[in-house]
């Protein structure tokens, strides 16, 4: 009996034939929307937008493991660490229109660290996708959680939504705010009241 081997397909030519796809793709919103993709001012943006997606999409890629790299550190350290100001870009997934803002973590460790520049990387992760404000702010302090099993994480994420900003309602100073609060700012309203008074202050 004959036996087939599969054959194994090159993940470099499958990753062109996406991109040529989704070049494809971009042609035919020029010309539904009435625009010539042939036009000189055309001719790459079929090309400059697969790569522009590519970029602003790469969280799907992106693991936090990976991320954090061996970045945990055993430490007697058991006061809040925060990182605050963290900016961020999104896409919003109903209308996959950007939003933007900050983002402010915090978390009380119980015998490990993470290394800071860390805690930018794991908002990276999250915002690089097709999201909500309230489902990423929520996965950034899931993700913290798991991976110290600290005594607590907080995280606040501040934004504003082209979706509001240019169609739609077209409120412009509109902010929306989240806020996910685990273990001991749940739990503790003082340490709660402690990382968001510490958030609002000046560097």
């Amino acid at each position: 009996m004959k036996t087939t081997v599969p054959q194994q397909t090159d993940p470099v030519e499958n990753s062109i034939d996406r991109d040529r796809e989704f070049e494809k793709n971009v042609t035919e919103i020029l010309e539904r929307i009435g625009e010539d993709p042939q036009r000189e001012g055309l001719l790459k943006t079929p090309y400059r937008v697969a790569k522009a997606w590519k970029f602003l999409t790469q969280g799907y890629e992106m693991d936090i493991e990976e991320v954090l790299n061996r970045a945990v550190f055993n430490e007697d350290y058991n006061e809040m660490v925060i990182v605050k100001d963290i900016d961020f870009y999104s896409l919003c997934e109903h209308h996959m229109l950007p939003f933007f803002g900050k983002c402010h973590i915090a978390y009380i460790p119980d015998g490990k660290i993470v290394g800071l520049s860390k805690l930018p990387r794991i908002v990276e992760v999250f915002a690089r996708r097709l999201q909500v404000q309230e489902r990423m702010t929520q996965q950034i302090a899931e993700a913290l959680q798991n991976a110290l099993q600290p005594m607590g994480v907080a995280v606040v994420c501040e934004a504003r939504h082209m979706c509001m900003m240019m169609r739609g309602v077209q409120k412009q100073n509109s902010v929306a705010t989240t806020s996910e609060m685990l273990g001991a700012f749940e739990a503790n309203s003082k340490t709660r009241e402690e990382f968001l008074r510490l958030i609002n202050t000046g560097f």
